[in-house]
């Protein structure tokens, strides 16, 4: 697949070469595509963790929710327990 980079970019990439961390522009480009897998996987789990907060938020706002003090010791009584098991 032939690709076309901005003179930007092809600069970026011979600074990055400069550094002597990547042999080569394909070692380079494959990095940077690795740390965008890794981005779009963390949006998607920021997403999915607003979701939860949100359903969490409206839980709370119709009174399903427990208070700090109740959830923590249920907590410690789950740990508790698994530590006696």
């Amino acid at each position: 697949m032939p690709i076309t980079l901005q003179p930007e970019q092809e600069q970026f990439i011979q600074t990055q070469l400069a550094t002597g961390r990547y042999a080569n522009a394909t070692e380079v480009i494959a990095e940077a595509l690795q740390l965008l897998e890794k981005r779009n996987h963390y949006d998607l789990w920021v997403e999915e963790l607003g979701n939860k907060i949100d359903i969490a938020a409206a839980e709370l706002d119709r009174g399903e929710g427990l208070d700090g003090e109740t959830a923590i010791n249920q907590l410690r009584a789950r740990l508790h327990k698994n530590r006696e098991a």
